[in-house]
C-alpha cells in the first residue's frame, strides 16, 4: 500500500467518523473520535479473538502508518504551532511564573513520582519492569495535551486566567517531556551519562529549542512585515513549522520547543503589527482548518492503534492501577508548584483542581510509547500508556466541563 492510499483511508476514516459524531452522538470532536474510534478497535480485536475475521492486515495497515514516527516528526509541530498561535504574549507574561514552575518542575516531579510508583507495583505484581524503564514511562506519560481540554474549557466558558495556565502549560510541558524523555531513555539504554552530561543535554535542548524559535520567529515576523500577499504569508507560516522542525532536529535542539516559541512571536508581534486584516483572517482559518483535520487523524490513530495491543490479565491488572497513579502524581505535581505560587499571588479558586482533571493525555504519550525499541518492555509500556490516554480523553475529557460548572468557575 503506497503512503497516497495509507492517507486516503485516514481521512477518509476521520471524514466519516467525523461526519457520526456531529450528527449522532454530538460530543467534543477529539473525544467523540477518540471514543468511535477506541470501540471499533475493540470490536475488530473481540472478533478476531472470537475466530470470525483476521485482523492482521488490519494491523499491518496501522504499523505502516508508523504512528509514533509520524506524529513526533511531522503532526506535532503543526498542532503546537496551531495552539501557540492564538496564546496572548501579554497573558503568558503575566502566568510566567506558574506556567514555567507547572511546565518544567511540575513535569520532572511527575516523572519521578510515576516512575518510582510504576517500579514498586510491577515489582508486587510480579513483572519487573527495572527502575529506569519506570522512569521512561514516567516521562513519556507526564506531558499534558493542549488540544482537547482548550476547546472543553472554552465550551465551559471557564476563567480566562485557568485556560491560559493550563494551555501555557501543556503546550511548553510536551516540548519539555520530550527532552525530559530522551534523557530518561539514554540512561535507560545504558548511556554513559554522568549528571554533567544529562544537564548539559537538557540545557541545550531546552534552551537551545527556545533561542532557535525566537530566531525562527524573528525571521518570519520580517518576512511577513516585508509584503501583503495572504497567500505567500500563509505559505510562510506553513514554512517556518516544516523547515523550522525540520532544522531544529538536524540542530539537536527541542523542536517542540522552538515550534512553540516560533508560534507565539508569529502569533503575537506577526498578527499584529506585520498582517493587514485580510491575511490575519486567512492565517487564522488555515491554521484552525489544519488544527482540526490533524485532530480528526490524530485521534483515529489513536483508537486504531489499539489493535496492536498485546494485552495479558497480569498486564490489564497493572494498566488500571496505573490509571490512578498517574492521576495521584499530576495531583502531587501540581498542588506543590501552585501551592508555592500562591504565597506570592492569588490563583483562581479550584486551580488545582482542575488543572488536575484536566491534565488529559494525548497523541504526545502514545507516540514516544510507540518509539521505543522493540521488546517487551516496549509492549507492557505502551499497554500501561495507552489504558492511561484512553481513560484520561474518555473519563476525564468527557466530565471536565461538568466540573468545571459545578465549582461556579463556568456557565452552560
Amino acid at each position: 500500500m503506497t503512503s497516497f492510499e495509507l492517507a486516503a483511508i485516514l481521512l477518509s476514516l476521520a471524514a466519516g467518523l467525523g461526519y457520526l459524531n456531529a450528527r449522532v452522538l454530538r460530543l467534543p470532536s477529539t473525544i467523540g473520535l477518540m471514543a468511535m474510534a477506541l470501540f471499533g478497535s475493540l470490536v475488530i480485536v473481540g472478533l478476531d479473538a472470537a475466530g470470525i475475521i483476521d485482523s492482521t492486515r488490519l494491523e499491518q495497515i496501522v504499523a505502516q502508518a508508523d504512528f509514533g514516527h509520524t506524529l513526533l516528526h511531522g503532526m506535532l509541530g503543526f498542532l503546537l504551532f496551531a495552539g501557540a498561535l492564538h496564546i496572548d504574549l501579554t497573558d503568558l507574561s503575566t502566568h510566567r511564573w506558574s506556567i514555567g514552575l507547572l511546565a518544567l518542575g511540575g513535569t520532572v516531579l511527575s516523572t519521578a513520582i510515576v516512575g518510582l510508583a510504576t517500579y514498586g507495583m510491577m515489582i508486587l505484581l510480579g513483572h519487573d519492569l527495572g527502575l529506569a524503564n519506570s522512569l521512561v514511562f514516567g516521562a513519556l506519560i507526564s506531558p499534558t495535551d493542549p488540544i482537547a481540554v482548550l476547546g472543553i474549557l472554552k465550551s465551559a466558558k471557564a476563567p480566562s486566567e485557568l485556560a491560559i495556565q493550563i494551555g501555557g502549560e501543556s503546550l511548553f510541558n510536551d516540548g519539555i517531556g520530550v527532552v525530559v524523555f530522551l534523557v530518561v531513555l539514554g540512561v535507560a539504554s545504558g548511556g554513559d551519562m554522568s549528571a554533567g552530561d544529562v544537564a548539559a543535554l537538557f540545557a541545550r535542548e531546552a534552551l537551545g529549542g527556545a533561542v532557535f524559535g525566537l530566531a525562527l520567529g524573528y525571521v518570519g515576523f520580517r518576512l511577513l512585515r516585508s509584503i501583503n500577499a495572504y497567500s505567500v504569508e500563509v505559505l510562510i507560516t506553513l514554512a517556518l513549522v516544516i523547515g523550522g522542525y525540520a532544522a531544529a532536529e538536524r540542530l539537536h535542539v527541542s523542536a517542540p520547543i522552538a515550534v512553540v516559541v516560533a508560534g507565539v512571536v508569529v502569533g503575537n508581534q506577526g498578527r499584529r503589527l506585520a498582517m493587514s486584516d485580510e491575511t490575519r483572517h486567512h492565517v487564522d482559518l488555515f491554521w484552525e482548518l489544519i488544527d482540526e483535520i490533524l485532530n480528526a487523524v490524530l485521534f483515529l490513530m489513536l483508537g486504531l492503534e489499539a489493535t496492536r495491543l498485546k494485552v495479558t490479565s497480569g498486564l490489564a491488572v497493572a494498566a488500571s492501577l496505573a490509571i490512578p497513579l498517574v492521576l495521584l502524581a499530576r495531583l502531587v505535581s501540581v498542588a506543590i508548584p501552585i501551592s508555592l505560587l500562591r504565597l506570592r499571588s492569588t490563583l483562581s479558586p479550584h486551580a488545582i483542581k482542575i488543572m488536575t482533571w484536566g491534565g488529559l493525555r494525548g497523541g504526545i504519550s502514545v507516540a514516544l510509547a510507540l518509539s521505543l525499541p522493540e521488546g517487551p518492555t516496549r509492549d507492557t509500556i505502551l499497554v500501561l500508556t495507552y489504558a492511561v490516554v484512553a481513560c484520561s480523553i474518555l473519563v476525564q475529557g468527557l466530565t471536565l466541563a461538568p466540573l468545571v460548572r459545578r465549582l461556579g468557575l463556568g456557565s452552560e
